[in-house]
């Protein structure tokens, strides 16, 4: 088991016998996305398939299925992220869901080859992956890539501005003027929250809220973030 930007489980598998400013919104005609409301959880058929066996069995252990990712190569991941509804998760959290995960999968057998099973928090730059993610993270600097061109470009980085029914509001950092559009959330094909001092500061603040850190433990407690420091 280790620690890798939140919490997380990892299990071998062995050989078996997946706003502010003006508003613009853009509409693509005539334009069929593949994409559902899960593709942002499971993109690959073979992730889509996972998510199927172990989304009922997370839930039914109280977390919420976040992201599945089956990466392959010399030595195959399975990747799952999951929380809590509130968004923690602890490592003994992660020990649960792998145990519990392990045993359906053994059973469904969907990962024909050799494989590790990993399961994490979504961490800090957290991948954003429901309508809700949107909101819930209002106010922080994401990333956004859409399946097709929207105007002429697929890659969008702002200040989220929450939703608008089935849509997407994110302020951008490269106009001369503020300007917030909107995206549909069946465009996306990616979207992750940037790394910011704004948004650590937050995450160690409810971290620290929930009790996951306890300063009584420590003589001083320090918060150096990248450039803090020469």
């Amino acid at each position: 088991m280790r620690l890798d930007s939140g919490a997380l489980a990892s299990t071998p598998k062995a050989p078996p016998g997946k706003t502010n400013g003006p508003r613009a919104r853009f509409f693509v005609p005539e334009i069929k996305f593949e994409e559902t409301m899960t593709d942002l959880i499971a993109k690959a058929a073979i992730d889509r398939r996972i998510a199927e066996i172990v989304g009922p069995v997370i839930e039914d252990l109280g977390f919420e299925l976040v992201r599945v990712r089956l990466m392959t190569g010399k030595e195959s991941t399975l990747q799952i992220m999951a929380q809590k509804p509130d968004g923690t998760i602890e490592v003994d959290d992660c020990g649960e869901i792998s145990t519990a995960v392990s045993a359906v999968l053994d059973v469904e057998d969907p990962i024909v080859e050799a494989y590790t099973l990993e399961v994490s928090s979504p961490g800090i730059d957290r991948p954003l992956t429901r309508l809700k993610d949107f909101e819930q993270w209002a106010g922080y600097v994401a990333k956004i890539e859409t399946t097709e061109l929207i105007d002429g470009r697929r890659r969008f980085k702002g200040t989220l501005a929450g939703t608008e029914g089935d849509e997407v509001l994110i302020t951008l950092d490269d106009q001369a003027e503020e300007i917030t559009i909107g995206l549909k959330f069946d465009w996306l094909s990616d979207a992750k929250l940037v790394l910011t001092d704004e948004l650590i500061r937050e995450v160690l603040r409810g971290r620290k809220d929930a009790g996951q850190i306890d300063e009584a433990q420590f003589d001083e407690v320090e918060t150096i973030i990248d450039g803090d420091e020469e």
